[in-house]
């Protein structure tokens, strides 16, 4: 049988959910990971920090908080 592709990916430097140096929410995975935006899960404060300058240039921030992505986003996966 065939893996499924990781859909949980760092969408700065697109390091996978799991990973030993991912930051989860209180250091623990099960609660998720400890960044995100509405355009995915970012592995680190760096990753954050890098997104969030890059969303100002481009003048795409947002002017709401993210839904958890573990609780909204993949509702409907398949």
């Amino acid at each position: 049988m065939l893996a499924r592709p990781e859909k949980k990916r760092c969408i700065e430097c697109g390091k996978a959910f799991g990973m030993p140096d991912f930051a989860y929410y209180e250091g623990l995975i099960e609660n998720g990971p400890a960044y995100w935006s509405d355009r995915g899960v970012l592995c680190s404060v760096g990753c954050s920090l890098a997104h969030h300058r890059k969303r100002a240039a481009e003048g795409t921030l947002g002017n709401k908080p993210a839904p958890d992505p573990f609780e909204a986003e993949y509702l409907f996966e398949d």
